[in-house]
């Protein structure tokens, strides 16, 4: 069985940094698409990085581009966001999401509805 379990999150300063972290089991990081995905009060879940294990290509949100990076630990099947600059519209609980990479094309690959394992979610709070 797949679990995603997320930690790092927390208040924040605008303009500071958080690293998330996920920690993942029951799943081969070359089989998988792993992402990061988020949810503010009143607003629909969506997609804000992505990584492609098998090919090890990242995707970004526009509003995350040049601030936010994704990247993982194979060995110790880890995922990470490194979230920089960070600003109030940042705010939400994050969650780590992961699905079988067959079927997947890269235009879908930060649609939450096209993954089905998720964790439960961290709030990050920017002020």
């Amino acid at each position: 069985d797949v679990q995603l379990v997320e930690s790092g999150g927390g208040s924040v300063q605008a303009g500071g940094s958080l690293r998330l972290s996920c920690a993942a089991s029951g799943l081969s990081y070359s089989s998988y698409f792993m992402g990061w995905f988020r949810q503010a009060p009143g607003k629909e879940r969506e997609g804000v990085a992505s990584f492609d294990t098998g090919y090890s290509i990242t995707y970004y949100a526009d509003s995350v581009k040049g601030r936010f990076t994704i990247s993982q630990d194979n060995a110790k099947n880890m995922l990470y966001l490194q979230m920089n600059s960070l600003k109030p519209e940042d705010t939400a609980i994050y969650y780590c999401a992961a699905r079988l990479a067959y079927g997947l094309g890269s235009d879908r690959a930060l649609d939450y509805t096209e993954y089905n394992y998720w964790g439960q979610g961290t709030q990050v709070t920017v002020s």
